[in-house]
Formats: C-alpha cells, sequence, structure tokens
C-alpha cells in the first residue's frame, strides 16, 4: 500500500500571508482570558529526584490509560540511550527501559493500552509493556537497510507506525509498520509495510498522526517542507494532500483548530508558521501566521525568549499556544492568534538550563517539563509552590550531544546587530 513511487509531481506553493490584525468575538477574549488565568496560576509541585550521570531529558509523553488504584505513568525520553518511566504524582522511577543499540529520538504512548514506543538510529522502532521491567520488548519494528529512524509517531487507533529517516544517500524515508498484535503470529518483530520516498529531500525530523484521523500524518524535514499525507490512497504521489514551506529545517510540527484542521511548524533558527487546511481550496489565506524568528517580535518584560520548545492546542477553549524559554530554564507561555504571539506568563524556580521537552495533560491542566538539568518537574494550577534543590546544566558524551537540539543565539545576534 505505501510502497516507493518512481515519481512525484510538483507542488506549488502558496504565498506566505503577512501579520494581520483581527477583531476576536467576546466568547473567544473570555476563553483566551480563562487560559491566561489558568496559564499564570500554574506552580512547581513536584520534582523529581536527581541522577548521578549527566542525562538529558529529552522527550516526555503520558499514559492515555487512567484506572483507579495504579499510577499514571509517565515516560521520559533520556540522552543516555534510555526510557525511564515515572510515577506522575510522586515524579519517582518505576523502571528503565535501555535496549537500543543506538540513540533514541521520540518517545509515546499507546493511546489504548500502556505500551510505551521509541525509534532509534540503529534502525529499529521497539516497543516496551510501560507496567512491567523486563529486558526484551514487546514488539520489534525493523526498518530497510542502512534506515536511521530520528523521529516517529503512532496513529491514534494503534493501528500504525510511521518512522522518518535520515538522509543516507539520496533517501530520506517515512517507513510504515502495522502495529497490531496478531494473534496468530507468534513473532514479535515485524518487518515494514512499505514507505515514502519521494516527497523529502532531507532528514525526516518530524512525524505526527492526525489526533482522530487515523489515516492523517503531516512530517517535517530540514528540507523545510512539512507535507500533509491521507495514507489510506494507495500510492505517494496521491497520498499527498498538501506541502508547505517553512524556508528552514523543521524542529516541530503539530495539529490544532477546530476538528484538528489546522498545522503549525516551529523551526530551529525559532522560527513559527501556522497553516490551515480548510483553506486549501477556497480563496481565504491559507497562512495564518509566518514568523521567521519569533525572538525579533516577542516583547518580554525584563526578560528574553532564547528559544521554542513546542506548541499545546487547548481543544476546550479552541485556542493555540507557544511555549519557549531561556538558557537559564524559564518557561515563556504564549498566546497565538493571527495577529501573532502575546506573551502571557513565565514559569520559574525551577529549571536552571535550557528546557527541551514538555507534556501538558488536558485532564487536570498539569504541566510536565524536562532538560538539561537532568530534572523532572510537575506544574499545577492552583497548588502550593515548591522549592526544588537548583541544579545547574549538565554536560553529555559529545557523539550524544550532536544529535540532540543546540540552541544557538548566534545568528539572531548577528541580525540584531545589523
Amino acid at each position: 500500500m505505501w510502497y516507493d513511487t518512481s515519481y512525484w509531481s510538483m507542488i506549488s506553493f502558496k504565498p506566505h500571508g503577512g501579520l494581520k490584525r483581527i477583531l476576536l468575538p467576546l466568547d473567544a477574549v473570555i476563553d483566551m482570558e480563562k487560559i491566561e488565568e489558568q496559564f499564570a496560576n500554574l506552580h512547581l509541585v513536584k520534582c523529581s529526584s536527581g541522577t548521578k550521570e549527566p542525562t538529558y531529558l529529552l522527550g516526555i509523553d503520558t499514559s492515555k490509560t487512567v484506572q483507579a488504584g495504579k499510577e499514571n505513568l509517565v515516560a521520559v525520553l533520556c540522552s543516555n540511550a534510555s526510557i525511564r518511566i515515572y510515577d506522575k504524582e510522586r515524579l519517582n522511577v518505576l523502571r528503565e527501559f535501555s535496549g537500543h543499540h543506538g540513540i533514541l529520538n521520540g518517545v509515546k504512548f499507546a493511546n489504548s493500552c500502556d505500551n510505551v514506543y521509541s525509534a532509534c538510529t540503529d534502525g529499529t522502532v521497539k516497543c516496551w509493556d510501560a507496567r512491567v521491567a523486563r529486558e526484551k520488548p514487546v514488539q520489534l519494528f525493523k526498518g530497510y537497510p542502512s534506515n536511521i529512524f530520528i523521529s516517529f509517531d503512532v496513529n491514534c487507533n494503534d493501528h500504525i507506525i510511521c518512522a522518518g529517516t535520515e538522509k543516507v544517500d539520496d533517501d530520506a524515508l517515512l517507513v510504515f509498520w502495522d502495529a497490531r498484535m496478531n494473534s496468530q503470529d507468534l513473532s514479535t518483530t515485524k518487518d515494514p509495510l512499505g514507505a515514502y520516498s519521494e516527497t523529502h529531500s532531507d532528514d525526516v525530523t518530524q512525524v505526527r498522526f492526525h489526533p482522530s484521523n487515523s489515516n492523517m500524518v503531516v512530517s517535517g524535514s530540514s528540507d523545510g517542507l512539512v507535507n500533509v499525507f491521507d495514507i489510506n490512497v494507495d500510492n505517494e504521489e496521491d497520498a499527498l494532500v498538501t506541502t508547505c514551506n517553512s524556508v528552514s529545517s523543521v524542529s516541530c510540527i503539530g495539529w490544532s483548530g477546530k476538528g484538528y484542521k489546522q498545522i503549525y511548524c516551529m523551526t530551529h533558527d525559532e522560527g513559527f508558521y501556522w497553516w490551515d487546511l480548510n483553506h486549501l481550496d477556497t480563496d481565504e489565506p491559507f497562512t495564518r501566521l509566518n514568523i521567521q524568528d519569533v525572538r525579533e517580535v516577542v516583547t518580554m518584560k525584563e526578560d528574553t525568549l532564547d528559544y521554542l520548545i513546542g506548541g499545546l492546542y487547548h481543544e476546550k477553549t479552541d485556542t493555540l499556544h507557544v511555549i519557549g524559554g531561556t538558557n537559564k530554564g524559564r518557561i515563556h507561555l504564549m498566546n497565538c492568534t493571527t495577529s501573532g504571539l502575546t506573551h502571557v506568563t513565565s514559569l520559574q524556580g525551577g529549571h536552571v538550563a535550557t528546557v527541551r521537552s514538555l507534556c501538558w495533560n488536558v485532564q487536570d491542566d498539569s504541566l510536565l517539563t524536562g532538560g538539561e538539568d537532568a530534572q523532572l518537574l510537575l506544574w499545577k494550577p492552583g497548588a502550593v509552590e515548591k522549592t526544588c534543590t537548583r541544579k545547574g546544566s549538565l554536560k553529555i558524551a559529545s557523539s550524544v550531544h550532536q544529535r540532540v537540539r543546540v540552541h544557538s543565539n548566534d545568528s539572531y545576534k548577528r541580525r540584531k546587530k545589523q
């Protein structure tokens, strides 16, 4: 179904729209005020115990299944090629999986159970049972020879896995597997269903399935392209719904808007882009927001914005938020509208180094963050604030450091000077 095609037609890019001011309806303003108050009321309530080895916390995901009397699990991707499973309320480590022979990229819980996945540069995606301490994975998904996986995701019904590869020779692939457990097949090792090979020309840095449509997936690449696919279509050329151009290496992508028919993108040089798929076949502007460098346009009171961390779409209020930070560990929360990004509040007193990962829980409006100080922090609204033992940034092995995102102000400072 997803085998390579030998031809890809040229995609015409719609021009990026400029910033514009709009009048928000009253209910939208009220919702915005509620979410601003909610963010401003977040307080640090729990810190994970420290570790002896220098370990960056590069990714966080929480279990989608909540059972009475059982821990609410958190999976954390660590720079030492391990996945740690925490109890969310106490933030103590329950178990650790370290069966990869390479560098891990991404961590994701299944939607229907407590299996947790991660992709690896060794050309595999592994699935672990987060509630059981064991040396071997529940499932092993093997790629093609020479595949180096640097991104991945699982679709909303847990049927399909898609992983993006680093470019090797002329190939940058999106590889697909059937993730379902077959009782008639006792083997835990699975080969790919197929791959897309023609739509990206450089490393596939991001893959995100649609939150509710199991056939829709968006991918981002170092080539600057953000591609939306309908994988229910038989071949790659026809499966490509649209291509957006960020004109820079993609660091983060996500879905937003009512029905999740919008996509946003962040780049490694701190750009932000926001597109509306509802307007693909209309005369309405396709681009909702286009900011080449967020650091140049967001106003901070007595502070700076050094980098972007990720996005957060609040479904209840239909609002999109952008999260950034400083090299000293402060976290900035911004509202996103077609008029631009507006600073709402800052979280401080927790991290003391670059924050690399976050996870928002819509059930209790809590926020988990992790970074280069090896600490996992839990923030909750209206809670009694806790003081954590402050640590400095940790130094990690150079081979690992080359593959984690490095935030640099050099190009930004040069432009400011000019």
